[in-house]
């Protein structure tokens, strides 16, 4: 599964330390792979007797009220110590995370549906990690729990991979929101998606407006490379500022839909539904391992990343008391 670094202006744990969590998220996943695969086989053979045993298993996903007394626990061990510092949590303190119910062992039957079970309790995971941290969190807007295309992305590209969803940076008083963002071992991909209706085809132009047609129906649509000239001027602007050499790729997709354009740019790769699944394959097969040039230039963008976010009311109740 690949990590979510940056979701919108959400705080996320990655700005806390970018060259910590990456490593510790593929560590916990494994980890808690193994520990939720032999519990669905114990479960199995036990009729699902095991789910109440293992549901304190789950309290990373729950609601922060619900894991109010274990978070006091934790500041008052550490409250006179930075934020920072709070989220260094030891590992165990996270090691089961995820528990199986008695109603999902009734439709865990294969290992294969063991395993999609827990990679969505992965993502949930993520979202979670993306959108707070143990002191702070963010407004989140529930869409993304059920978001299909940063679902795809997460699910099925390596862990090796560092997606910025959708970021918004800040740069003085100016706010921008830039496409998704890519970090793989070889390059950073600046994406900006094409999906509306099934079998839609869109005619590329050098203009400001596309033409979108789908049936006998046909409209204009603002080009893509418009955001995307945006997403990589940014991109690029923060990584050579520090010096990052990691080569910035342009890409419009659209995995249910045709693009034409015969003068096409040589800096911007089209990839329609009849080239997605070659590239997407090509993306999945990458071996490379997590590389520190991308743990830097995931931090050059952290830096300038704007969030927003609120202290945790069960924080603010003890520091009160």
């Amino acid at each position: 599964m690949a990590q979510l670094v940056k979701l919108q202006n959400y705080i996320s744990r990655y700005e806390n330390d970018p060259f910590h969590y990456p490593a510790r998220y593929v560590r916990l996943k494994k980890q808690e792979w193994l520990k939720f695969r032999a519990l669905w086989e114990r479960q199995k053979e036990s009729g699902g007797a095991l789910a109440e045993e293992n549901d304190a298993g789950s309290w990373m996903l729950e609601e922060p009220k619900e894991r109010s007394s274990f978070l006091k626990g934790i500041f008052s061990r550490k409250q006179k110590q930075p934020d920072t510092e709070a989220e260094h949590v030891p590992l165990q303190e996270e090691e089961t995370l995820f528990s199986i119910n008695e109603t999902e062992s009734l439709y865990l039957q294969t290992e294969e549906e063991a395993k999609k079970a827990f990679v969505e309790k992965m993502y949930q995971f993520q979202i979670k990690w993306a959108s707070s941290t143990l002191t702070y969190q963010s407004p989140l807007d529930h869409k993304y729990f059920v978001d299909e295309r940063l679902k795809f992305l997460l699910k099925r590209l390596p862990d090796t991979f560092l997606i910025f969803y959708e970021p918004v940076f800040r740069f003085q008083k100016a706010v921008v929101e830039l496409d998704v963002v890519m970090i793989t071992p070889l390059h950073i991909w600046c994406i900006s998606f094409l999906e509306e209706q099934d079998d839609a085809a869109f005619t590329g132009s050098p203009e400001r407006f596309w033409v979108k047609r789908f049936g006998e129906k046909e409209s204009k649509i603002l080009s893509p490379a418009v955001s995307l000239g945006r997403t990589e001027a940014i991109v690029k602007k923060l990584i050579h500022h520090e010096q990052i050499e990691l080569p910035v790729r342009k890409a419009v997709i659209s995995r249910n839909g045709y693009i034409d354009d015969p003068g096409a740019p040589a800096d911007i790769q089209y990839i329609d539904k009849r080239h997605f699944n070659q590239w997407f394959q090509e993306m999945r097969q990458l071996s490379s391992p997590l590389k520190t040039v991308q743990l830097k230039a995931a931090k050059a963008m952290l830096s300038h990343a704007d969030t927003v976010s609120v202290r945790r009311p069960e924080w603010e109740e003890e520091e009160e008391g």
